[in-house]
């Protein structure tokens, strides 16, 4: 039968937990450190009609002048302008969005315009029911 000292072995365990603790503060310190800049866009608690949701994420840029004809989308979602101004209609209600804006849209009739003076670029994040 093997015998182990326990006083020692546990003495060393908690000398290396303590150690890998403290190791742990200081690379979650060190990361703090550099530079990160974390800040919400925006937020929205909703309730999805269906537990089944297709998330789609899509990248859609508009030439300069360029305007949707009145269109829908299969879901709602957060919608994030990368480059340009984009001007919105939804709702009968017109609003303006630059790069680095985010807006949320419902899914229902809208048309979207180019207002800027080049290509604007807009990521949709759209939540949609499976179909």
């Amino acid at each position: 039968m093997l015998k182990i000292p326990t006083i020692k072995s546990t003495a060393f365990m908690l000398t290396a937990f303590t150690a890998l603790s403290l190791g742990n503060i200081a690379s979650v310190s060190a990361q703090q450190k550099t530079g990160l800049d974390r800040t919400l866009l925006l937020e929205k608690k909703l309730e999805l009609p269906n537990p089944n949701i297709n998330a789609k994420m899509i990248r859609v840029a508009f030439p300069l002048g360029f305007k949707t004809p009145w269109h829908t989308h299969q879901g709602p979602g957060p919608r994030y302008v990368v480059k340009g101004t984009l001007k919105v209609v939804e709702h009968g209600k017109a609003a303006t969005y630059s790069a680095g804006e985010v807006f949320w849209e419902t899914g229902d009739r809208m048309s979207v315009e180019n207002v800027g003076d080049d290509t604007a670029e807009l990521i949709i994040f759209e939540l949609a029911p499976v179909r």
